[in-house]
C-alpha cells in the first residue's frame, strides 16, 4: 500500500482543471479535482443521475445551485452532498492559490 496525499504534488499548469481518478469500484467513483480560476462554462449546470460528495481541501470556491437565490461559498473542510439530479454549477475557484476537491459519485 502506498500512501498519497490529496493535496501535494499539484501541477504547476493549471490551464484547465484536472480531474483525477482516485478509484472506481462498482457503483462508487472518487476523483480529486485541482481548479484555479475555473469555473462552470456559461449557462451550464451539471445534472448527474448520481449522489455527489464534495468536498474542499484546499481553496474556496463558490457553488449555484439552480432555482436557489444565493450561492453557496465553500472553504477547506466544507463539504456537500448533492443528490441526482440537483442542478447546479461552479461559479467560480479561487484564482489566487489551487483549490482541491475531494469528489465521491455513489
Amino acid at each position: 500500500m502506498k500512501v498519497r496525499n490529496i493535496v501535494k504534488n499539484v501541477p504547476e499548469n493549471l490551464t484547465a482543471e484536472v480531474i483525477e481518478k482516485i478509484s472506481e469500484v462498482k457503483d462508487v467513483r472518487i476523483e480529486r479535482i485541482i481548479s484555479k480560476g475555473h469555473s462552470s462554462p456559461k449557462n451550464f449546470w451539471y445534472d448527474q443521475c448520481r449522489n455527489e460528495f464534495v468536498m474542499v481541501m484546499r481553496g474556496r470556491a463558490k457553488i449555484q445551485f439552480m432555482g436557489e437565490p444565493k450561492p453557496t461559498i465553500m472553504s477547506k473542510g466544507d463539504y456537500l452532498i448533492i443528490p441526482p439530479h440537483v442542478k447546479h454549477r461552479v461559479e467560480w475557484t479561487d484564482d489566487g492559490t489551487e483549490t482541491v476537491w475531494l469528489a465521491m459519485y455513489f
